[in-house]
């Protein structure tokens, strides 16, 4: 891991950590950069530090939801995606990222946002979060839509990915 890579991770961390959060697992092996769940009893608190306080009982479509960081590389892009038993909230933390949507296999424009735009992203929905000149900080809540089969890592379509997965 890149020593700029290891210091943004370290520091992320240290930030979930001061805010009370409980990280359940953290992935930063992905190619793209990685991520911290938080625990899903700290959904509350995890919208009220990163989406103005929205109500989480207004999000719940399936029961559960699940809160994460996501912290892309410069110039990386996640897959262009979509998933079966979920929706998503993209609120930008830090950075610049970009982010492009469809509700077909085609990609969409590329919108550039910048910390504090949300992004509501609906179950199905092609998306991709991009990573421009620097490295980009996401909070995510993950909108389970299957109260009986939750979302995972593996509820994922990808309909392209530049790391061959």
């Amino acid at each position: 891991m890149s020593t700029e890579k290891k210091e943004i991770f370290d520091r992320v961390e240290k930030m979930l950590q001061t805010q009370g959060f409980t990280i359940a697992a953290k992935d930063e092996t992905r190619p793209w950069g990685g991520f911290f769940v938080i625990d899903e009893t700290q959904a509350q608190d995890f919208a009220n530090q990163y989406f103005d306080g929205i109500d989480v009982e207004n999000l719940r479509i399936g029961g559960k939801l699940s809160p994460k960081i996501l912290i892309v590389a410069p110039e990386a892009r996640l897959s262009w995606q979509y998933h079966h038993r979920r929706a998503e909230i993209w609120q930008v933390v830090e950075g610049t990222v970009g982010i492009k949507r469809s509700n077909t296999d085609d990609e969409g424009e590329l919108g550039e946002y910048h910390p504090t735009d949300q992004v509501k992203l609906q179950q199905g929905e092609r998306h991709r979060l991009i990573g421009l000149s620097g490295w980009g900080i996401v909070a995510e809540i993950w909108q389970h839509t299957d109260a009986s089969n939750p979302s995972d890592e593996d509820d994922i379509v990808r309909v392209q990915d530049d790391f061959g997965r």
